[in-house]
């Protein structure tokens, strides 16, 4: 009953939280907005088109990427029973930011501008699956025994395909090459209602899916041989949520860049809040919260600049990694 009190009162908290850093957050940018006047309804034409056009889209597009992330990185963290699981470390988020810039660069052609407006999203999932690939087939046939190796195997391919991203924007002219370089460290300035549409879409309709996977997945921690002895067939299971995850994580680069260390650092808070326990849809919703408070760092750090969000979630989320390192190491000697 504790447990079950302590999760009421912690969704109850994180629920109220994104209500307010919704609102608190579109406040703040070069034009300040006052919060009362936004919440009595009384700003002038002005700020209101500033506030719905501008301040709004981004929020809102910061907390679905932030809730996207944090959810791929729990799932990640269960299927491959390894806490350090990320689509940033696992080599997913540098596999869809390579198919990225391959589209952004012009190096595609014309073999994508059929895709229209989609040919961005469709780019970023086609690198994160090579990713994907990439890292089973270093780990081994089955997708299961190797479980341990597929973290390291997915360090090594984002170092391989971030090479080769790199190399593309080497070779692209000096102007594209500055403007994708920035998109790649994470930015939400392009947010609009129009880009909203695809991730919320994808973000909304993965949660739905894996909650309803929920069961298969705790089955997932007990190891393989637990697993396969519930009847889950293993091997078929891990494979559809590394795809799923490679869909979130690739229509997120696709609208706001690389940003990583989220789905790291969110789930394992969470956890350490709430013991014992996988609450996804609190997760996401924490993931969000913090996305959307990441971004007002980034605009306020700097006067009259914009710092990318993932130069600061790279910063947080490495000293969180060698946390996380320390912790393991502390609990394997007791």
């Amino acid at each position: 009953m504790t447990s079950i009190w302590r999760l009421v009162v912690g969704m109850s908290v994180v629920v109220v939280a994104v209500v307010f850093s919704l609102l608190a957050a579109s406040s703040f940018g070069a034009v300040a907005i006052d919060l009362t006047q936004l919440v009595t309804g009384q700003l002038d034409s002005l700020h209101q088109q500033i506030w719905w056009q501008l301040r709004l889209p981004r929020v809102l597009l910061a907390f679905i990427a932030g809730a996207g992330l944090s959810l791929a990185g729990a799932v990640l963290q269960m299927v491959t029973r390894n806490p350090l699981a990320d689509p940033y470390l696992f080599g997913i988020s540098a596999g869809a930011s390579l198919g990225a810039v391959v589209v952004l660069s012009g190096f595609a052609g014309s073999l994508v501008s059929v895709f229209g407006l989609l040919n961005l999203p469709i780019g970023a999932f086609i690198g994160a699956c090579l990713s994907v690939i990439l890292v089973v087939g270093i780990s081994g046939h089955g997708l299961h025994g190797q479980v341990e190796r597929m973290l390291l195997a997915g360090v090594a391919t984002s170092f391989m395909l971030s090479a080769l991203a790199s190399l593309l924007l080497y070779m692209s002219d000096p102007m594209a090459a500055a403007s994708v370089l920035f998109w790649t460290l994470g930015s939400f300035s392009a947010a609009s209602w129009q880009g909203l549409w695809l991730p919320g879409g994808v973000v909304l309709a993965s949660l739905g899916i894996l909650l309803a996977m929920k069961r298969q997945l705790l089955a997932m921690l007990g190891g393989d041989e637990t697993a396969h002895t519930l009847g889950l067939k293993v091997t078929s299971l891990r494979l559809k949520v590394l795809l799923l995850c490679s869909l979130i994580t690739a229509t997120l680069v696709a609208s706001c860049g690389g940003i990583g260390f989220v789905g790291l650092m969110i789930p394992h808070t969470v956890r350490l809040l709430l013991p014992g326990r996988q609450p996804l849809l609190l997760i996401a919703l924490a993931g969000g919260t913090f996305m959307v408070w990441v971004d007002v760092l980034a605009r306020l750090v700097i006067p009259n600049q914009e710092l990318p969000v993932g130069v600061i979630t790279a910063a947080l989320g490495s000293v969180f990694f060698l946390f996380v390192l320390k912790r393991r190491q502390q609990e394997h000697y007791v």
